[in-house]
């Protein structure tokens, strides 16, 4: 059920990192639908995931801020990002952080715990 993964998404995007990004794919694979990186983006886009979601912390899977789009101000993900610490550049193609250095290097226990939760939620 959408609604199902929607709430997964808010309990992923909660625990970004401060400081980190991570990638709306990387999302959708600890939701357990590695092949929905486009709802993600969807969802954050149209606010479905509620109040308070560090929505400033996924970028796409090149690093590229492609959600700024959705952001009040122009350039307020950029400053989000860079008031955590992480480094944004200007490339020709947007603004780009580099996902090797700043970038939420999940682990396997961090998706076994996300399977745990989701399992007891009934989600």
């Amino acid at each position: 059920m959408m609604l199902d993964f929607y709430k997964r998404m808010e309990m992923v995007c909660r625990s970004i990192p401060w400081g980190k990004a991570a990638t709306y794919g990387q999302i959708a694979l600890l939701c357990g639908k590695p092949r929905n990186a486009r709802q993600v983006g969807y969802a954050l886009g149209r606010g479905r995931l509620g109040e308070g979601i560090p929505a400033h912390r996924i970028v796409n899977a090149r690093g590229i801020l492609s959600g700024a789009a959705a952001f009040d101000v122009y350039d307020l993900q950029k400053r989000l990002l860079e008031a955590e610490g992480v480094e944004v550049l200007e490339t020709k193609d947007g603004w780009q952080v580099n996902l090797k250095k700043d970038g939420w290097n999940h682990t396997l226990e961090d998706a076994l715990y996300f399977r745990e939760l989701f399992e007891k939620e009934g989600i």
